[in-house]
């Protein structure tokens, strides 16, 4: 590996293209452009759990990631994950999620109709 002068024009936030030369049980090492090579962690392969880095990756695929950190020590840490679509989760916090504002009603009128037949049953037994 070289130096620390040439981490510079690498910069966070910048998406670069990697040749996998290494599979290891927790992550994947490419080969970039410059001869570097830099960490895509089993965590940011994909947004979907990655039970095997290999169902994802084979080695000498070229692939696209982003660089996420650049460790003092030069190491590169990459992330395939932060250039797919984001996740629609991200619109679930704000209450932009249809399906669940639909089955949280329908929870919500269940819930209710029980309530009432269960009130209807306690005041018949009070009589």
């Amino acid at each position: 590996m070289e130096s620390g002068v040439q981490t510079a024009d690498l910069e966070v936030g910048a998406v670069v293209d990697g040749t996998v030369q290494r599979i290891t049980p927790y992550g994947a090492f490419l080969q970039l452009s410059d001869g570097r090579v830099g960490l895509v962690h089993i965590s940011e392969i994909d947004r979907n759990y990655v039970k095997d880095v290999r169902e994802h990756l084979r080695e000498r695929d070229v692939v696209q990631a982003k660089v996420i950190a650049i460790k003092e020590d030069g190491k590169i840490d990459l992330s395939i994950k932060a250039l797919q679509d984001p996740q629609p989760r991200i619109d679930r916090r704000r209450g932009q999620d249809p399906e669940f504002e639909q089955k949280l009603r329908r929870f919500l009128r269940a819930s209710d109709e029980r309530q009432v037949d269960s009130r209807r049953a306690t005041e018949h037994k009070r009589k």
